[in-house]
């Protein structure tokens, strides 16, 4: 069969990493494809750059267009990253019949529905499985190795610099602006680190897994997205002393009513094998009926590991084209006709259990009122700790984990016990899962 002929948007860390190892491992890979596999174009901003990583073989321009309106292209590969310009790039070569690979999540989170859709209706694919936990193959998990079960529910740990970041203060016991500052010179976090440590990638990525999960069209605009920093390492200490770690997770799952979809510092029992993916490392954690629980581990990010994932699509797709597009996997696992409008639950009607931390005076009837206040919203207390005063103080933190309740019986509840005259400042309010 003749070579199948690609074009790279963006050459930068993965578009790179994509271009070195179809190069090194093109044998293995024609092998496993039943067809080469060739670069034929590439396009970035940084033409020099660009040049000397393809070093002549083959066509280097600055302008996307060029690219995917190249008439022996068969496959483009997004690897820009964004919004905007990625999403004119990807719907102009879908229109010209192109299939496209993206590892692109927050493309796919905001517009990946009219993406689809137009793929659907131009009959080409659009694989994407490097847009989430980078070289994990836990979207080829969902669409396939898992459909014959009901998945029940889905946590990952799905940013590696967050993870990092908590597995240093952990560690360390350092505050999150010292170790912030320590991944951006070791690499781990961007200049800007926004989107990671304020969670909207780790969101973006929950919701990709949400549609697949659970057959309903991507909904990150419903998503509630709670980042890391304002988590002090304080509380990383107290949930260690109670058996548990801090991860910042994304989590969906189905329940009765719809389908919870949010990202927050989560605490963990510390037994847990998630609770014990530290530094960079991604993991994901699948429950469904039929297999039970299943982890997914690796690393969610850099030039190769993510490469691997692009790659692999590029195999499926080069394996896939000649199929009929009526028997390919569909893009979210089930049939566009088959997707569902479960709405995505708000998070005041999520249920979870809790991890309170509060600054009172050390005296009598503190926890007494406190307790008083849980009770009267039918929050039950699972376990508390307090710790004595230092020499010459007069305040004592008080930490209470609780039993499931309703997120809007906590908020209540907390703000009931914030107007105590005996209690100083906010309530530190952590969400536990014990995931099991």
């Amino acid at each position: 069969m003749k070579p199948v002929k690609v074009g790279i948007l963006g050459l930068g860390t993965v578009g790179s990493g994509t271009f070195n190892v179809l190069k090194r491992n093109q044998k293995e890979i024609r092998g496993r494809a039943g067809r080469g596999i060739e670069v034929v174009m590439v396009a970035d901003r940084n033409v020099e750059m660009a040049r000397k990583i393809v070093n002549g073989d083959c066509e280097v321009v600055s302008d996307g267009n060029l690219l995917v309106n190249h008439p022996d292209i068969d496959i483009v590969v997004e690897l820009i990253g964004g919004y905007d310009v990625a999403r004119d790039f990807v719907l102009k070569a879908i229109a010209n019949g192109k299939h496209v690979v993206t590892a692109n999540k927050a493309l796919l989170a905001l517009h990946g529905n009219e993406i689809f859709e137009a793929a659907q209706n131009r009959k080409v694919i659009v694989a994407f499985e490097a847009a989430v936990a980078g070289g994990i193959p836990i979207i080829k998990a969902l669409r396939e190795g898992l459909t014959a079960n009901r998945i029940e529910w889905i946590a990952g740990i799905i940013n590696g610099t967050t993870n990092f970041i908590l597995s240093e203060m952990r560690e360390k016991g350092l505050d999150f602006d010292t170790v912030l500052k320590e991944a951006q010179e070791l690499g781990y976090a961007e200049s800007d680190p926004t989107f990671d440590i304020e969670g909207f990638d780790a969101a973006h990525k929950a919701t990709i897994m949400s549609a697949i999960a659970f057959g309903v069209p991507v909904q990150f605009d419903r998503a509630y997205v709670e980042g890391i920093t304002k988590l002090e390492a304080i509380d990383i200490k107290y949930a260690e002393q109670l058996g548990y770690r801090i991860k910042l997770l994304g989590i969906t799952k189905r329940m009765e009513n719809g389908i919870e979809l949010r990202v927050h510092p989560t605490l963990i029992p510390a037994k847990r094998l998630i609770a014990n993916v530290e530094g960079a490392m991604n993991a994901v954690l699948v429950n469904s009926d039929a297999v039970g629980a299943s982890l997914y581990y690796g690393k969610g990010a850099g030039s190769e590991p993510t490469a691997s994932a692009v790659i692999a699509d590029l195999v499926d797709i080069a394996r896939l084209e000649s199929v009929d597009p009526e028997h390919r996997v569909p893009h979210l696992a089930f049939q566009p006709d088959a997707l569902t409008n479960t709405p995505i639950l708000p998070m005041s009607e999520v249920t979870t259990s809790y991890y309170l931390r509060m600054q009172v005076k050390d005296q009598p009837g503190v926890l007494a009122d406190i307790t008083r206040i849980l009770a009267d919203l039918q929050i039950s207390i699972d376990a508390f700790l307090q710790k004595e005063p230092l020499e010459g103080e007069t305040l004592v933190d008080i930490i209470i984990l609780t039993h499931m309740t309703q997120e809007k019986n906590m908020d209540a509840a907390i703000e009931k016990v914030e107007n105590l005259p005996t209690v100083m400042g906010k309530v530190t309010k952590i969400r536990l899962e014990e995931l099991m």
